[in-house]
């Protein structure tokens, strides 16, 4: 096995090593990247480690691509054999799952192979690759995009998704998408500083029949084939304002999500913002109604998916503001608000002091459409039908205020409290109730001289709930511009008394960056854009090789 890592990393640099041009601006160029990220494991019995088939785990990738003026084309290799901890086991395997070709003329664009697409906000389609996720939808066909005049943009596409190393042929998506950009259609809105978009979209499932059948009764579900799936949206700007609306309405899509019921799904966004100098503000809500969206109705992974929701929750970087993140509800659905504004005191005022103060508010609220929303109703049947502005128990909030001060030339730090509540429901655990916790952060960064910064962060949860109260703690000293070395510990000293500690050193040269690292990961979700995935508790000594050409 360390046979085959080592040739994975090492064909990808030979890979990245081929990179050149061609023809000069007007000629063939390739680029592409290599990624490599392996995990020694071991046991440890303290955090849950369980045991382990492999001594080796590992995911790489490999990419390469060819552009010029009319036609791209790309390659990606991928090695997953033995993949990372928390990856469903089909996740498992190797070969060339990603190959394109694009071609170009005057207005027209075509795409034939794998690609990603995203209408709109993603309410009805988002095709996409997170590699942390392991997840990577993308489609397999064709797409046009066409462009008729300047403002206007058109996209017609249809192919299988990729669900793993598999492409279900039973399972086939078409789609339909336009972009209007009225300013550029209308130079009186140009001339007035106004922007102002419009789109619409459309999108077909088509999926084979298959024997589903009603427990306790003698009953065939008769499913669709087809499921109809649109999209409306319109932005407007002007200044330092703007509103932005979406809405979308799917069709009868009874699946593994909704316990196989009929009801329609819906969802509706408002977002309004404002900046100006040294001002921001952001207040948006959204209401989603059983819009979760597979291409393969009793896939339960989140590769199968069609769609993505997006999270109206704040996306947190620092550990412990981290530990409990929000996971979007498409089934059955949720209301969610947030709002942000950030205010910059100027220099040399009360509140400002000598280099400035900068003060972020965060705020978001998000819950169920009615307290009976987790109950779908009977398979079979059209499911709950709550009322538009009913609202159920609250599932996420949190609250948090930063401060960001440059003390001197050298020296700055950020001051962040947080409250938040999150219900252990949303990890299918009902009866664990809600985590209630209150999280004080201290960010210092000092920066010696031109080569070295040191950084450290002090951070605290206190909660009288689940795991109880929580300490972390990070020292990293930068070395510009080539090494980067860090210690830290998160330690229960609430309950369980456990440290998760960790050491690493990361290295930078030219398009090269090597990280590594041993320590222990806490078993608990790992989340991007509202979309989770369950990662295992793990100890061992990892290493990550990345390179871009």
């Amino acid at each position: 096995m360390k046979r085959a890592l080592l040739s994975a990393i090492s064909a990808g640099m030979v890979l990245a090593a081929s990179a050149f041009t061609i023809g000069g601006d007007n000629g063939v160029a390739f680029h592409g990247s290599v990624q490599a990220d392996a995990l020694f494991p071991q046991e440890d019995e303290a955090i849950g480690t369980g045991t382990y088939d492999h001594d080796i785990l590992f995911n790489t990738y490999a990419d390469l691509n060819m552009i010029s003026k009319y036609v791209d084309a790309g390659v990606r290799f991928e090695f997953m054999k033995w993949p990372l901890p928390g990856y469903e086991p089909d996740f498992a395997g190797w070969g060339i799952p990603h190959i394109y070709a694009k071609g170009r003329y005057k207005g027209f664009e075509l795409t034939v192979g794998d690609f990603y697409e995203q209408f709109g906000s993603g309410f009805i389609l988002r095709t996409y690759q997170e590699r942390s996720l392991g997840i990577d939808n993308s489609i397999r066909g064709g797409r046009l995009n066409y462009t008729p005049v300047t403002g206007v943009r058109l996209t017609a596409l249809g192919g299988v998704q990729r669900t793993y190393w598999d492409w279900k042929k039973s399972s086939q998506v078409y789609g339909g998408n336009a972009e209007f950009v009225l300013q550029d259609l209308f130079g009186g809105l140009r001339k007035r500083n106004v922007s102002w978009t419009f789109g619409a979209s459309y999108v077909l499932k088509h999926e084979d029949d298959e024997s589903v059948m009603v427990p306790g009764h003698n009953w065939r579900l008769n499913l669709p084939k087809s499921v109809n799936a649109y999209d409306l949206r319109s932005e407007f700007q002007k200044n330092g304002f703007s509103v932005m609306g979406e809405f979308a309405w799917k069709g009868q899509d009874p699946s593994f999500d909704n316990n196989y019921t009929y009801g329609n799904g819906t969802a509706v966004m408002l977002s309004g913002s404002y900046s100006r100098s040294g001002l921001s503000a952001l207040v948006q809500a959204k209401r989603s109604e059983n819009m979760s969206f597979r291409s393969q109705r009793s896939m339960s992974g989140m590769s199968a998916f069609l769609n993505n929701m997006p999270v109206f929750s704040y996306l947190h970087t620092y550990a412990l503001a981290a530990l409990y993140p929000y996971a979007t509800q498409a089934a059955p659905g949720e209301w969610a608000f947030q709002g942000q504004f950030a205010y910059n005191f100027k220099r040399k005022t009360p509140f400002g002091g000598k280099y400035g103060t900068k003060i972020k508010l965060n705020l978001s609220y998000i819950a169920g459409l009615s307290d009976n929303a987790g109950n779908f109703g009977e398979m079979g049947s059209d499911g709950p039908s709550p009322r538009f502005f009913d609202m159920g128990k609250s599932y996420y909030h949190d609250f948090n205020i930063q401060v960001d001060k440059k003390w001197s030339r050298s020296v700055s730090q950020i001051f962040m409290y947080m409250n938040q509540m999150y219900d252990k429901l949303l990890e299918g655990h009902p009866d664990e109730g809600k985590v209630r916790s209150n999280i004080f952060v201290v960010d210092t960064k000092w920066r010696i001289d031109h080569r070295f910064t040191l950084r450290n962060e002090l951070q605290y949860l206190h909660t009288r709930d689940d795991q109880r109260d929580w300490l972390y703690g990070l020292v990293e000293l930068s070395i510009a511009p080539y090494l980067m070395v860090s210690v830290s510990d998160m330690w229960n000293c609430g309950d369980t008394g456990t440290h998760y500690y960790n050491f690493g050193i990361t290295g930078n040269y030219k398009s090269n960056r090597l990280l590594l690292s041993y320590g222990r990961t806490r078993a608990g979700f790992n989340c991007s854009g509202g979309v989770c995935r369950y990662v295992p508790a793990t100890r061992g000594f990892q290493i990550s090789y990345n390179y871009t050409f």
